[in-house]
């Protein structure tokens, strides 16, 4: 395995501390990176000396997200296939994560969005702590939230997955552990302690280490002003069947009883990519009912149409606008709901028109645990 400074992993007896180590650009996930990971996690599984693997993140971020920005270049030169082999090893990695046969413990300080949810996420225990900031802000970026988002977001409590999803919400560490993004929680000045102690204990027994986690959490209390204590008129909201039925329920909700939250919400909608809104959530109903393998493939075609774009460049614009010139105020094309056909819908959850394209091949999987078989 070629060795990267970009992922660095520390062992101690049978455990494995694998860090994501570019804090200038908050452990963004490179092309190397996520390689690298994949041949990690693949080489610990076959491994009888490896018994848990820790994840972290080098400096105030876990990971925010996949290095889109380097995608869409790659693009740019003309080569979206470069794009399509990044997402066919990240999306690998975290079905392999999202079934894996050894404990995960993640480490979720700061930043944990996009690509950086599922590569932790996925995982057996998840830990937030103080300063942990979950989101999930592909729709405004003309994306859509992929890394098997459709597979854990719609397993959240009613239909909360759809506004975190729709909205890129972002959600603290007790609202993370409240509706089941995050295992656990630990206090910030707990974390290396609680590091400490799962080495030192050396084991790969779930029952162990989740007593050893729980030894170190505490629960927090969610903030008064909490979008958790808002679920009623979320579920009222976003159990819609479609995205103006959302948004125009949003409004009635408005013209009752107007607030920071309310006005927020509706504004995020409009803000972001129509195509973007429609596709996400056709995902998540579609995601509810699937597995987290189906989850990984049918994004993996709508991840390959959004990068093809044919049907819509708003992907290109959106980092444009929001990562390149960062005049925060991308064109989206077509600019309104009413334009996005169900026609034009369809073709992102259909096969790719393209002879050397084919659907994502996920790794053999074998011996699970009746704990990533529920998965399935």
């Amino acid at each position: 395995m070629a060795p990267t400074n970009q992922v660095l992993v520390n062992e101690s007896s049978n455990v494995r501390t694998i860090v994501l180590n570019r804090p200038k650009q908050l452990n963004a996930l490179s092309h190397e990176m996520v390689s690298r990971l994949l041949e990690l996690f693949l080489a610990y599984e076959e491994d009888p000396n490896v018994k848990l693997i820790i994840m972290k993140g080098e400096g105030r971020a876990f990971c925010a997200g996949g290095d889109v920005a380097a995608v869409v270049n790659d693009i740019k030169n003309g080569n979206w296939k470069l794009g399509a082999d990044f997402f066919s090893k990240e999306f690998r990695l975290n079905y392999l994560m999202a079934t894996y046969t050894k404990p995960q413990v993640s480490l979720l300080r700061g930043i944990v969005m996009g690509g950086g949810a599922g590569a932790s996420i996925h995982g057996r225990f998840r830990v937030a702590t103080d300063n942990s900031v979950f989101a999930m802000p592909e729709t405004a970026l003309g994306l859509f939230p992929d890394v098997g988002a459709s597979y854990y977001l719609s397993r959240t409590p009613g239909f909360f997955g759809e506004y975190v999803g729709l909205t890129g919400a972002r959600l603290d560490g007790a609202e993370m552990l409240a509706c089941g993004l995050a295992t656990h929680f630990v206090p910030l000045e707990k974390l290396s302690l609680l590091e400490d102690a799962l080495c030192k204990a050396n084991t790969g027994d779930p029952n162990i280490i989740n007593n050893i986690i729980n030894e170190y959490s505490s629960t927090p209390k969610l903030k008064e002003t909490s979008q958790y204590f808002r679920l009623k008129t979320i579920e009222r909201c976003f159990s819609r069947r479609t995205v103006e039925e959302i948004i125009s329920a949003l409004e009635k909700e408005a013209d009752k009883n107007m607030d920071d939250w309310i006005a927020w919400t509706i504004e995020s909608l409009k803000k972001a990519s129509p195509t973007s809104l429609k596709i996400s959530l056709r995902s998540f109903r579609e995601g509810r009912l699937q597995g987290v393998g189906q989850c990984l493939i049918r994004e993996y075609r709508m991840v390959c149409t959004v990068m093809q774009g044919k049907f819509s460049r708003d992907f290109f614009e959106g980092c444009r606008a929001l990562l390149l010139d960062k005049d925060k105020n991308p064109k989206w094309e077509p600019s309104k709901l009413e334009f996005v056909s169900d026609y034009m819908v369809d073709r992102y959850f259909t096969a790719l028109d393209d002879n050397d394209w084919e659907d994502l091949k996920l790794p053999a999987r074998s011996n699970l645990p009746s704990y990533a078989i529920s998965k399935l």
